[in-house]
């Protein structure tokens, strides 16, 4: 069998190549006989690194025949059926399931968050998509959104593939980092048009965290120089001294983030890795897949902002963060509960795809 799989591969955003580790490792685990072909960026990249065939993106011409190469063209997974981007990115990743539909290929939608979606948005994913075999979603949301707009395609709950991420076996020796010993804080941010009123308010809360907490604070960029780019506006404006580290692959970024106290988080896939190994963390939901995942964990701390809306006032702030700190350990064994249903909801997504995989 020959798997295709559609996503915002190649970009060296740490999230969705994340999501392709996993994608692959799970795929080799549970279907070692199946040929899998990623439409990536940087196809050469991709090959190198996963081991995998790679197809490039851009080339129409190349990623029809790739579909028609196919037995079971995958969607997903991640937040790719969305307008909020632009409507050229719903139509790009809803026209390959459209490719998939029209060389009577089988299809699925794949542990993706649904929307946002405008009415052009909805009117593309619902005249497109039509016709698709299958769909996993991450969320109660995605779930209802897209029930009511495929509602042919049998629809399935799941949860985000990188909830079954492991760390090798191997140490990683986060000595080089510079942290040494103590408590450490992770914060990872991403640009917004409407991050700069929140901009004080992240600052507060790391200091906070230095000043009366004693624990250090380090900018974690997932998403490359761009990320890189908004930590180091915000570290401008902290009275403390935290951090900004490199770039780091998956398994150091997850190891990082696995010794810390605490972590703040606009990237989905800095909590999602602080929810799998039980680190209490406020989140800043710039997206409903970041609300979407709180809601569903049940988390019990509110964001420490959301953009669009006004600020907190400062001793608000103050008490959330107070709150995080003296709530860690209760925080995390809330968290410790969840993992084994969300990692069997994880797991989900690849019985789905078996399934599909045995249909003739």
């Amino acid at each position: 069998m020959r798997v295709l799989l559609s996503g915002y591969y190649g970009f060296g955003n740490l999230g969705d190549e994340a999501l392709l580790e996993v994608i692959v490792t799970q795929m080799r685990r549970r279907f070692p006989s199946c040929t899998l072909d990623v439409l990536s960026a940087e196809p050469e990249a991709t090959r190198e690194r996963f081991g995998v065939e790679a197809t490039p993106r851009w080339n129409m011409r190349d990623v029809r025949d790739a579909v028609r190469r196919a037995d079971v063209v995958v969607s997903g997974g991640g937040g790719l059926l969305q307008s909020a981007t632009s409507l050229r990115s719903v139509v790009y990743y809803a026209g390959i399931l459209r490719e998939a539909i029209r060389s009577r290929r089988r299809s699925m939608i794949f542990a993706q968050s649904i929307g946002p979606l405008d009415a052009l948005g909805t009117f593309v994913v619902k005249s497109f998509c039509k016709g698709t075999s299958r769909a996993t979603v991450r969320d109660e949301r995605s779930l209802a959104l897209l029930a009511e707009i495929l509602p042919n395609t049998p629809v399935e709950r799941t949860a985000d593939p990188v909830f079954l991420y492991d760390l090798p076996a191997e140490e990683i020796d986060l000595a080089r980092e510079g942290f040494g010993e103590g408590p450490y804080a992770i914060v990872s941010v991403r640009k917004t048009p409407s991050l700069r009123t929140g901009l004080a308010t992240i600052a507060r809360a790391v200091d906070r965290l230095a000043d009366v907490h004693g624990i250090r604070v380090a900018f974690l960029p997932l998403g490359g120089a761009s990320d890189a780019e908004v930590s180091t506006t915000i570290i401008r404006q902290c009275k403390s001294a935290p951090m900004l580290l490199p770039e780091a692959n998956l398994a150091r970024a997850a190891a990082i983030l696995r010794g810390a106290q605490v972590v703040i988080g606009m990237r989905l896939h800095a909590l999602i890795l602080a929810a799998r190994f039980a680190v209490p963390f406020l989140s800043i939901p710039y997206d409903p897949k970041v609300s979407a995942l709180c809601e569903d964990l049940a988390y019990p701390l509110p964001p420490l902002w959301t953009p669009g809306r006004p600020a907190a006032a400062p001793e608000a702030t103050d008490a959330l963060l107070d709150d995080l700190v003296t709530r860690r350990n209760d925080v995390s064994a809330h968290l410790r509960s969840k993992m084994e249903a969300v990692r069997a909801s994880a797991a989900r997504n690849f019985e789905v795809l078996g399934e599909l995989l045995g249909e003739p």
